[in-house]
C-alpha cells in the first residue's frame, strides 16, 4: 500500500516563502513522477509542479518562478520550495504519485494534503 504525507503548510504573508515535504512509503518503485497539486475552495484541484526520477519538470505557469519542486530519489521524498507567495497561492496542496501520473496529468495515489494560506 502506498503512502504519501505531506508536511509543511501553515500561514504566512504575501511574500514569504514555505517549503513542503511529502515522504513516499510502500510500492512506489514505478512512480516515475511525483507532483503537487493544489486546490482552493470552490475550484478544481490543478497541477502546481510535478518532477520525474532522472529530474524533468513541468510547472503551472502561475508558478513559474517563483516555485521549485525537486525529489530524491534515494529517500522518497519530494518536496516543493515556494518562494514570494501570493495570496492566490492559498489552497490545500496534496502530493501526488502513481504508475498512471505524467508531467501533466496525476496518478492514482493522493497525500492528504496540507494546508498553505498567504496573507495580504
Amino acid at each position: 500500500q502506498v503512502q504519501l504525507v505531506e508536511s509543511g503548510g501553515g500561514l504566512v504573508q504575501a511574500g514569504g516563502s514555505l517549503r513542503l515535504s511529502c515522504a513516499a512509503s510502500g510500492i512506489i518503485f514505478s512512480f516515475n513522477v511525483l507532483g503537487w497539486y493544489r486546490q482552493a475552495p470552490g475550484k478544481q484541484r490543478e497541477l502546481v509542479a510535478a518532477i520525474t526520477r532522472s529530474g524533468s519538470t513541468n510547472y503551472a505557469d502561475s508558478v513559474k518562478g517563483r516555485f521549485t519542486i525537486s525529489r530524491d530519489n534515494a529517500k522518497n521524498t519530494v518536496a516543493l520550495q515556494m518562494n514570494s507567495l501570493k495570496p492566490e497561492d492559498t489552497a490545500v496542496y496534496y502530493c501526488n504519485g502513481g504508475r498512471s501520473a505524467s508531467l501533466y496529468y496525476p496518478g492514482g495515489s493522493w497525500g492528504q494534503g496540507t494546508q498553505v494560506t498567504v496573507s495580504s
